[in-house]
Parts: C-alpha cells; sequence; structure tokens
C-alpha cells in the first residue's frame, strides 16, 4: 500500500484516542484551560453523563478574536514556544491537542471574550481544521466551551462508555479532584439541570477544611494529620489520614504535584512504604498530599493525559515523602491529640511517695507487671479487685461517689486513670475530655514491637538468660525451620540449640519476654517463620519477627490487670511511638467525650 499523508480530522481523532477516553477525560482537559486562563469561578453543566452534552464556563482571560480559529487547530498554544519552556511547565496544558481531539469526536462550540474587545467572537470545530471563522456573540469576559453528542462519528469509541450513571460518576470525581487541588477558585456542577454541588472559593484554612470535608466526607479532618514540612527545595503540605481511618480500596488518594494531580508509582510506594507497620493489612490510607517543587525537576510530558511524571531526582523525592510521612506518623500520641496538660515526669518511691525525675519515664519502666508514675493513694493497693469495690462502697456512702474521681486543678495525663478492667479485656479510664477505652493485647503489643526495635536499632537485643534451659519437644518441620532461621533469632537474642531431632532448648530470650511462657513463645514464632520465611531484607526480617515476638508476647486477653499494671500502661501508651493501633493496624485506644456520653443518654435535648 503506498504512502499517503492522513487528512487531519483523522489525525486528530486518532490524537483523541489517546487523550479523550471518556467524557470525563474531556471535562479534565476544558477544567485546566480554564484554571490555566485564570479563572476564579468554574460552572459545569452536563448531559446524559458527558454524552449528550459538556458545558465548561469560566471568567478567566478569554481568548482574543484573531487566536480563538488557531485554538482548534493541533499543536497550537499559547503556553509554551520552546524546548526551554518545556522543560519548565507549570500550566496544566501546553500539548495543544486536546481541543483540536474534541472538535475530532464532537460537536464543539468555543465562545470567548476579553475585557479589551467590545464582544465576545464564537467558531465552531469538526476537526477538519478549515472554515474557522469567528462569529460575533454575547458573551461575558471569559470563555464557554460546549461539547454535544461526543463520539457521535467514532461508533466504536462510543459504543465501549458504560451507562450514564458510571460515566457521570468519572465526571464527579474529576472535579472533586481539580477542586481539591484549586482553593482559590469556585466551582459548581450540574447533572440534568439538576445541581449537584457548589463550592465557593476557600481562602482560609477553615475554608479549605471545609471544602475538603465536602468533598472527602464529614470524618476527613478529624481523623487527618495536617501536614506542612519543607526541606531540601521539596515542602509537602496537606492532610494525612490516620491509620485508623482507612479504606478498603485506594479511593481517596489524592497526590498533587505542583497543582497537577498525578497518578505515580514511585509516591504510592512511598506512601505505602511509610504507613507499612500501622495499617490494617488489606486497607489503603487515604490523603490528599500536596508537593511543591521545582518544575524543572519534574517532567510531566511523560504522556498526553499528564497523569504521570518523571522525576530528575526520584530517590530524593522517595526518600523525602517516605521519612517525613514515617515521622508524622510516629509523632502521633495521645499527648498530641488531646488538649490536656503534660504529664508528669518521675517515680515512686518505696513509700508511695511520687518523686520528679528528669529521666524520661520509659527509661525505667518495665514490661509487665509495671511500675506507675502517679500517686498511689489514688489506686486500691496491688490491684486486689475486692479492695477496689470496697474503697468505692465506702466512698460511695460517704460522699455519693467514688473519690478516685479526677480531682481538679491538678495535672493528668492525656489518657487520664484507669477505674475499671472490663472483661479482663479492656482498661477504662476517666480522661479530662472523657472515657478512654483501651485494648489491652493490642496496646502492649504495640508497647513491645517499638521497644524491641528500639533496643535492636540501639545494638543487641537485652538478654535475659534461662536459669534451667527449657527443654521443647518440636516436629520435624519446626526444626527444620529452626535451623534455617537460627542466624535470625540469635541476632534477636533468642538462644536455641538442638538437643535431639525434635528437641530444643531455650537458653535465652529477650528481657522484654521473658516473663512469657517460653514454649509457648518459640512455637508460635516458629509457625510465623514456616508461613512468612525471610526473603525480605533484613531490618524487614527483623521488624517482621519483632511484630510477632511481641503479638505472642504481649498481655493476652483475659488476664486481669492490676491498677499500677493498668495506669503504668495507659502512660506507656501516651510515650510510645505509633501507639494509636497494634502491629496490625488495629485501634489501641478510643475516646468518648463528654459531648458523646451525653448524646448517648439524650442529656441537654
Amino acid at each position: 500500500m503506498a504512502i499517503k499523508q492522513l487528512p487531519p480530522q483523522l489525525v486528530n481523532q486518532i490524537a483523541a484516542g489517546e487523550v479523550i477516553e471518556r467524557p470525563a477525560s474531556a471535562l479534565k482537559e476544558l477544567i485546566e484551560n480554564s484554571l490555566d486562563a485564570g479563572a476564579t469561578q468554574v460552572d459545569i453543566e452536563i448531559e446524559e453523563g458527558g454524552v449528550r452534552s459538556i458545558k465548561v464556563r469560566d471568567n478567566g482571560s478569554g481568548i482574543l478574536k484573531g487566536d480563538i480559529a488557531l485554538a482548534l487547530l493541533r499543536h497550537a498554544t499559547s503556553k509554551i514556544a520552546s524546548l526551554g519552556d518545556l522543560e519548565s511547565v507549570l500550566s496544566f496544558g501546553f500539548r495543544g491537542e486536546a481541543l483540536p481531539s474534541m472538535s475530532s469526536v464532537s460537536r464543539l462550540v468555543l465562545t470567548s471574550k476579553v475585557a479589551s474587545e467590545d464582544h465576545a467572537w464564537s467558531v465552531r470545530g469538526d476537526g477538519t481544521e478549515v472554515d474557522l471563522e469567528p462569529m460575533p456573540a454575547s458573551h461575558p469576559v471569559g470563555t464557554t466551551v460546549e461539547l454535544r453528542d461526543l463520539f457521535y462519528n467514532t461508533p466504536a469509541r462510543r459504543k465501549f462508555l458504560k451507562t450514564e450513571k458510571t460515566e457521570f460518576s468519572h465526571i464527579e470525581t474529576v472535579v472533586k479532584r481539580m477542586a481539591l487541588s484549586q482553593f482559590g477558585v469556585g466551582f459548581s456542577l450540574a447533572h440534568n439541570k439538576r445541581r449537584i454541588f457548589t463550592l465557593d472559593a476557600a481562602e482560609s484554612l477553615a475554608d479549605r477544611e471545609h471544602r475538603v470535608s465536602m468533598l472527602c466526607g464529614e470524618n476527613f479532618i478529624g481523623n487527618a494529620l495536617a501536614i506542612d514540612i519543607e526541606a531540601a527545595g521539596l515542602s509537602l503540605t496537606g492532610w494525612l489520614g490516620s491509620p485508623t481511618y482507612s479504606r478498603s480500596q485506594a479511593d481517596m488518594q489524592f497526590f498533587y504535584v505542583n497543582g497537577r494531580l498525578i497518578r505515580d508509582k514511585l509516591i504510592n510506594h512511598a506512601v505505602r512504604l511509610a504507613f507499612q507497620d500501622v495499617l490494617f493489612h488489606g486497607r489503603h490510607p487515604v490523603y490528599a498530599l500536596y508537593l511543591t517543587m521545582d518544575p524543572r525537576l519534574v517532567d510531566v510530558n511523560a504522556h498526553p493525559a499528564k497523569l504521570e511524571v518523571r522525576f530528575r531526582e526520584s530517590r530524593a523525592v522517595h526518600d523525602f515523602i517516605f521519612r517525613r510521612l514515617k515521622q508524622v506518623l510516629t509523632d502521633v500520641r495521645p499527648a498530641v491529640q488531646q488538649t490536656s496538660p503534660s504529664v508528669p515526669q518521675g517515680g515512686l518511691t518505696q513509700d508511695g511517695e511520687y518523686r520528679p525525675s528528669n529521666l524520661a519515664y520509659i527509661d525505667s519502666q518495665q514490661a509487665i507487671p509495671m511500675q506507675v508514675s502517679e500517686i498511689a493513694p489514688r489506686y486500691p493497693v496491688g490491684g486486689d479487685r475486692s479492695a477496689y469495690q470496697s474503697q468505692y462502697s465506702t466512698s460511695h456512702a460517704s460522699h455519693g461517689a467514688a473519690d478516685f474521681s479526677i480531682p481538679k486543678g491538678q495535672d493528668v495525663p492525656p489518657l487520664g486513670y484507669a477505674i475499671a478492667h472490663l472483661h479482663n479485656t479492656y482498661i477504662l479510664a476517666e480522661s479530662v475530655e472523657g472515657l478512654v477505652i483501651v485494648d489491652t493485647h493490642a496496646a502492649h503489643e504495640r508497647i513491645l514491637y517499638e521497644k524491641l526495635k528500639q533496643q535492636s536499632s540501639a545494638g543487641k537485643l537485652a538478654e535475659q538468660p534461662m536459669l534451667i534451659p527449657q527443654k521443647i519437644h518440636v516436629s520435624s518441620a519446626e526444626m527444620a525451620i529452626f535451623e534455617e532461621q537460627q542466624p535470625l533469632l540469635a541476632e534477636l537474642s533468642i538462644e536455641l540449640s538442638a538437643a535431639g531431632p525434635e528437641t530444643l532448648l531455650v537458653r535465652s530470650l529477650p528481657v522484654l519476654l521473658a516473663t512469657q511462657d517460653p514454649e509457648e513463645l518459640i512455637r508460635d514464632l516458629l509457625q510465623d517463620l514456616a508461613q512468612t520465611g525471610a526473603s525480605k531484607g533484613v531490618e524487614e526480617a527483623c521488624n517482621a519477627v519483632f511484630s510477632s515476638m511481641a503479638c505472642h508476647g504481649s498481655v493476652r486477653a483475659n488476664r486481669r490487670l492490676t491498677m499500677v499494671e493498668m495506669n503504668a500502661l495507659l502512660r506507656d501508651i501516651e510515650t510510645t511511638e505509633n501507639s494509636g493501633q497494634c502491629n496490625h493496624g488495629r485501634p489501641t485506644w478510643t475516646l468518648l467525650n463528654v459531648k458523646q456520653l451525653d448524646g448517648l443518654f439524650l442529656r441537654g435535648q
């Protein structure tokens, strides 16, 4: 077959296959053109999911009469003029392909007015790039683009479109994503003459948070951590959902680079790595994050849809995002989440007197059984339940209320003081804010896990030799796992030796786990190693084992804790990194504030 030059309309239809995948793709390009024109208001009207009609009106700078026909020609743009411009693009559009592509697969009408001209001008396009004669029109300063009968002349593409409801869902998602990055721009969206939402320009922080709540759900801001970090020419701002506020699918993840929404594997990996040991299995983090950087260090010309970018220093960007988000998650502790006075530092003397100390309390704290830093007379001595009930009964009879309520004018730790151990599983504590409920096992698991990691990073784990080595009978499969993983176990201060074909001797354990049943701990650990193996990196493999050790070594449900143990656990939660969730991502504690408690009983209604 002879080589022929393709006609412009066919060339534009081919380009449309890359740029205009569905109505939502066309809408995205039109909104970006409005933003590049400096619009502060963008109004969108959709009919039949965008297949029948897409109309976008803005109050931007408009297009001159002499340029309006050029806007529908391929590779005609006002946004770049040289290769140097392309290397530092800050505008959303720059290829000059979107409008010609849209005109080739729809009935397009472009109407625009600039402030310096007496009236507006309108042009119709059909993708042929001929007969583009502007006509006078009535229109305020700004531009309106209307696409009708999308894909009317490309039936193969049209038949792949989904239902009207599905296509409009994609359109709504596009508008929300654009609105999440352009807070200074007002947006309105209507479908089939029905108003879906109106968003006013959001200049203040409160207005921005209100917009985020409207688009991401009421609970998003209340469960998100504000991010504002800058280092090495990179700035990261926005909101990061707490690990316990996660989703079953990755449908609420918004990441912007210089205001441009992107989908990037490098970024996704950095965020997932930051959430590595705090997110429940199968859950996805929630975030709206904004990375600002030198435009010369990011290539936005990677794909016609402009959703993919390339970073010139990808490792530096990855490490910046991972380390900063990891630090933000690590620093979340009850003292930060609640507006309570600082936790008093110190310990108890043998007489039960509180003695201040300059040392952090966590340094002197031991695993269960624990010590506590509060004044001893506040709690029943020894944690005996009968003594506890007796104290409560005596106080109630004489004063009409328990005398272990929070004293006014006294510094109160963020998680307050324990008042009961419910079903031997949950600690109930009274705080300034209300009622704190702690999952004992999950909280202790996180505490042990973080302590094991800290000791490992500081050197070898503190080791507790067994006075008499304990003999454990194991299966041949468990013995094989021991032989395979013996170097890793030794590095973790777990000293085992074979005393026969199916016998192991436990000679030492980490100090933090020395109070647990050695046989149960070793069996559980070998089973976990059999399932997970040690194919990961050394640090990741050690952390996986630490997680398993902490899970099997932490206090189990149905074990009654004393008041001293419960309060010591509360204090450890307040000083432990990532203490809001266990190693598997489950919440460790929750707060029912006084307002919520009043609501349960219809108080004040």
